[in-house]
């Protein structure tokens, strides 16, 4: 770490090295308000052709109750890219060899003393009658899973800020039905019982967005920025991050171009625009990188997004690669001034993926942020299968987004509903009237993603401790009930999202009905993400975890296993033992 550096002294010399070479050459029910409302447990809903675009503008209730510089140290002697570089040798920074970085990462790993997570204060059950509307953004990240991995594989277990219970869910593949029409994913709903809280109901909304063959994947503009400052010298963080971007560039074809900037106390473009034919050129520049220095991120930034803008590609695929362990020590460190440029880079029309690396010094908050304001995706790089899982098998959800800031709305009926909770995405809540505001920024869906989130849910007339402080309401009791929306259906589902280069939003919608599945009948799919968001619960110690332990939770997952082709689901349930023994329970 560099806070275990002894500080130095060195004066700055000028030097200008024209580095020349590899480079120069450069590669079902239908949607909508008059839907019908199906009554099958697993609605399954395919969007319609010939979409329009919505015009609503307000609130409408279903359920109405009354210059380039880098430093010299980034790059070895071997020829590369014309390209101006000139040395700065930090006054706080000295080079540490490669072992004793090790060794004193592994030390601080005992605590992770340096790590930055946010706080995350839990969704509470809301009453219906006083608010019944839930409004969130769609989230595909995975950090966190992979990360929480990395705690447990250490033998502890993670801080409860590390723990977001939606990238735990949206780790795993879902076999949901795909699109069918115009639209770009398709909308999957179950209701069953709650395995952590018999009393309750658990509703479960899966989306999966449309699939693009490789051989069908838009050309690529990619630009890939690296972290080479001095914190990245260990093995899991550079040395990983080059074994990274080699899979992704070994998949990439003739339409695919690849430029490379790199950062450490200042930055510079190791590789301008390269067809990604080139591989040699491109995995020749990426090898010779060395790390040194501090970390300049925002100066980075600046220059990976003004590449993208100088070779971008109407119609394709134009996206920034971020990978770093976060730690911004110079230039703009500021959490809050990065975000805001992110999200003033973001309206270039330019995505962003952020791959995460290392530990010790991990700022896991802080690329969290980056990723959710820049139209982009946030993964956590802790192996070479989990960079294989992110960059092979997973490449176009990673590269080609389908539908941008795309939003959920649910409207409770009150006369089947007495209140919910959204089970995580507490930082991706929006205010009710921010479904409607084609402003506000919301979340992506990549090609083949799949994203599902869970509610769970008190029925009227059942006693619950989520009302135990709640006096019945005298004046705002549900009327109507004659009708068959407020009588038979639990809530309406509504979605916006805008095509990857819109700027208005398309509306769809769907009641949703009750069903009489328990958990036991319920799908396989339904008990798999029910049994991770209660590992997630077991984690963050949450007050709402009701009769959930590691056991129960080993015992809810297993029959999914079956479906399993990745071993990922194997992978889970090996975790949870492990979590147990660590929390000493069973």
């Amino acid at each position: 770490m560099r806070s275990l550096c002894a500080p130095i002294t060195v004066c700055c010399l000028a030097l200008t090295l024209l580095v020349v070479g590899c480079g120069q050459e450069a590669g079902d029910v239908a949607p909508s308000a008059e839907a019908p409302a199906s009554g099958a447990a697993n609605d399954e809903f395919a969007t319609p052709e010939g979409l329009a675009e919505s015009e609503e503008s307000g609130l409408e209730l279903r359920y109405a109750a009354p210059a380039v510089e880098m430093d010299e140290s980034v790059i070895d002697g071997q020829p590369g890219n014309a390209v101006t570089l000139q040395q700065h040798a930090p006054a706080a920074s000295r080079s540490v060899p490669a072992g004793e970085r090790v060794e004193r990462s592994m030390e601080e790993a005992d605590s992770f003393s340096m790590e930055t997570y946010d706080r995350i204060v839990e969704n509470a059950f809301r009453t219906v009658m006083d608010h019944p509307l839930s409004t969130f953004s769609i989230d595909v990240d995975t950090a966190s899973y992979s990360n929480v991995r990395r705690y447990l594989n250490n033998g502890q277990l993670p801080p409860p800020g590390a723990v977001r219970i939606e990238e735990l869910v949206n780790y795993f593949p879902y076999d949901y039905p795909a699109p069918n029409g115009d639209v770009p994913f398709a909308v999957n709903a179950e209701i069953a019982g709650c395995p952590w809280e018999p009393r309750h109901r658990l509703v479960r909304f899966g989306l999966k967005g449309k699939v693009i063959e490789a051989d069908q994947r838009p050309p690529s503009n990619l630009v890939f920025l690296l972290d080479v400052s001095g914190s990245m010298q260990n093995t899991n963080k550079l040395p990983l991050v080059k074994q990274a971007m080699q899979l992704l560039v070994e998949r990439l074809d003739e339409n695919d171009t690849v430029a490379i900037a790199v950062y450490a106390g200042s930055s510079g473009l190791v590789l301008p625009p390269t067809p990604a034919s080139r591989k040699h050129v491109i995995l020749s520049a990426m090898e010779r990188l060395r790390a040194g220095g501090s970390t300049n991120g925002g100066q980075g930034i600046e220059l990976a997004y003004s590449t993208a803008m100088s070779d971008f590609i109407e119609g394709g695929t134009n996206r920034v690669i971020l990978c770093t362990d976060g730690d911004f020590n110079i230039g703009v460190t500021d959490q809050s001034q990065l975000v805001r440029m992110i999200e003033e880079k973001a309206k270039s029309g330019v995505f962003l993926s952020v791959l995460g690396f290392g530990m010790g010094n991990y700022k896991d908050s802080t690329m969290e942020k980056l990723a959710d304001h820049g139209n982009g995706n946030y993964a956590y790089i802790d192996t070479f299968a989990e960079a294989r899982k992110v960059l092979v098998e997973q490449l176009t959800g990673t590269l080609v987004t389908i539908a941008k800031d795309v939003k959920i709305q649910v409207e409770f009926n009150p006369a089947q509903v007495a209140a919910y909770r959204l089970v995580g995405y507490e930082n991706r809540m929006l205010a009710k009237e921010d479904f409607n505001d084609d402003t506000k920024d919301a979340g992506e869906i990549g090609a083949g993603h799949t994203v599902t989130a869970l509610y769970e849910i008190v029925p009227r007339g059942v006693e619950s401790p989520a009302l135990a402080n709640v006096d019945p309401l005298k004046y705002q009791q549900p009327t109507g009930l004659s009708t068959e929306a407020m009588s038979t259906e639990v809530l309406t589902l509504k979605l916006r999202y805008k095509e990857p280069d819109g700027q208005t939003s398309r509306k769809l919608e769907f009641p949703i009905r009750e069903s009489d599945a328990t958990f036991a009948t319920a799908s396989r799919e339904f008990q798999f993400a029910s049994a991770v968001a209660a590992f997630g619960m077991l984690l963050r110690q949450s007050e709402h975890k009701g009769v959930a332990t590691y056991a129960a939770v080993e015992e809810w997952a297993t029959p999914a296993i079956e479906a399993d082709a990745e071993g990922y689901r194997e992978e889970f349930l090996r975790l949870v033992r492990i979590a147990a023994g660590l929390a000493g329970s069973s």
